[in-house]
């Protein structure tokens, strides 16, 4: 493999890995929030049980997601150096806010989420519970920002030529919303939401099918199935203003989406399909005119294909784009229906009663996790082949000093240290919902221990025997 393929595998494997976890920190500490606002409100104590259990997982998954992310960082300078350089201006800018904005803010109170219980009032920790979860999403808005720049560049101008180009701020605030950054920072946090509210449904199911810890795994799941039936149907009207966006700024990658090649004639919505690139056909099972009505209202419009660009002009990976895209939209329409199925059974009182719709959502928590890593294949891979839509190609990015054995040797390393991450976070998260959640008046497991109790009561013993 050429050192450009290696480099865009390893970004992406180690970038896919990372994104494992804000959604997660985002959508539990939303869900974290309700349940400590639930425990202010009616000071039942089975409400501030849940949080502090919830509070031990995101904690676990704060700190995996901060050890993972820093990795990213330093292969801008070690495998993108053009890249870097022509972006570091707009880079810069964001980040330096997601530092100042969001990261402080995320990490000054989560002290006080994690160790503030008997030390702070409830309403203090419930304040820092709020703002933890605005620093998670506030650090998600800057990253989508800087993100969505390189999809929809503004604000700027082009200073230099050739290796010596980047790209300058002149308006700072034209950069921030950019023609797709609200859209994109909406259907981001959609996700993360549902990330999180499924993580506590799934935990809370599992509890009910092992018949443990039951009126904490109702109240917990009555929790999570809020948060998550109005992201579903959120998420649903968000992806298509998302969708409007990318069809006026990025017609390569809507054509791409759904695998359309003529230039200018009314393009079907495929709900599944293979695209066969060679003959320039999409084969598969599709609405007629579907896109066409999803993009301008009729069903004969026509949209702009694949044809209409140049071939080097073309997203090269069809099959991933459309193949991701169509993923995403599946788990999105099985998760609108198995929340309103879901509260609907809770609305008729059956729902703990069926085993199966339990087990079912048991394992529902891989399902937002896939469609949000399809998601971001889909915008990543249908921007190709720029990295900088219009403006800095993928294959000019690359650092020229970067050999294909550095970036071997490097992508094995990750991958053996990332997989040992994934393996001790999976271990303690494990353990954790074993261990199950301290209800009030009891302490952490530790003190409670009964060989602990004896080691204190001996050592006091042996402290009062005299010399």
């Amino acid at each position: 493999m050429d050192v450009e393929i290696l480099a865009r595998i390893q970004f992406a494997f180690t970038i896919a890995f990372h994104y494992i976890y804000p959604p997660l920190s985002i959508g539990l500490g939303l869900c974290m929030v309700i349940m400590e606002g639930a425990y202010l409100k009616t000071k039942l104590k089975l409400y501030e049980d849940m949080t502090k259990f919830f509070t031990k997982i995101f904690a676990l998954i704060f700190g995996i997601g901060v050890a993972t992310g820093i990795v990213m960082e330093f292969e801008f300078g070690t495998n993108w150096a053009t890249y870097s350089k022509y972006v570091g201006d707009v880079f810069g800018s964001a980040l330096a806010a997601e530092g100042i904005f969001a990261f402080a803010l995320e990490s000054g109170f989560l002290g006080v989420l994690l160790f503030g219980w008997k030390r702070v009032s409830p309403v203090v920790h419930f304040i820092s519970t709020v703002m933890v979860t605005l620093g998670s999403m506030f650090s998600a808005i800057w990253i989508v920002v800087a993100n969505s720049w390189q999809q929809t560049p503004a604000g700027y101008h082009v200073v230099g030529e050739g290796l010596e180009a980047r790209a300058e701020i002149t308006d700072f605030w034209a950069m921030v919303f950019n023609p797709s950054s609200v859209e994109r920072i909406m259907h981001v946090w959609l996700g993360a939401f549902l990330a999180g509210s499924f993580l506590v449904i799934s935990i809370a199911s599992y509890y009910l099918l092992k018949k443990k810890h039951i009126e904490f795994a109702q109240k917990a799941f009555g929790v999570g199935l809020v948060v998550a039936l109005v992201s579903a149907y959120a998420q649903l009207f968000s992806g298509h203003k998302a969708a409007d966006v990318v069809a006026e700024y990025q017609p390569a990658k809507l054509a791409a989406m759904e695998g359309h090649f003529d230039s200018s004639a009314a393009a079907d919505m495929y709900l599944f399909g293979w695209v066969d690139k060679e003959k320039e056909k999409t084969n598969g099972i599709a609405i007629p005119g579907g896109l066409s009505f999803l993009t301008h209202g009729d069903f004969k419009a026509p949209v702009t294909g694949l044809k209409a660009f140049k071939p080097e002009d073309r997203p090269q990976s069809l099959n991933i784009v459309f193949q991701s895209y169509h993923i995403m939209i599946a788990i999105g329409m099985f998760l609108i229906a198995l929340t309103t199925f879901g509260a609907y059974m809770w609305w008729k009182k059956k729902l703990f009663d069926k085993r199966w719709l339990l087990l079912i959502f048991t394992w529902s928590v891989l399902l937002p996790q896939i469609a949000n890593q399809v998601g971001w294949f889909t915008a990543e891979t249908g921007r190709q082949p720029w990295v900088v839509y219009g403006l800095l190609r993928t294959s000019e990015a690359l650092s020229q000093a970067v050999t294909a054995e550095q970036v071997w040797f490097s992508l094995i390393l990750f991958t053996f240290v990332y997989t040992v991450l994934f393996a001790l976070f999976v271990f303690l998260l494990n353990r954790k919902i074993q261990h199950g959640p301290a209800y009030a008046g009891q302490e952490e497991d530790e003190i409670h221990s009964p060989r602990l109790e004896e080691m204190a009561e001996n050592f006091g013993r042996e402290r009062a025997e005299p010399l």
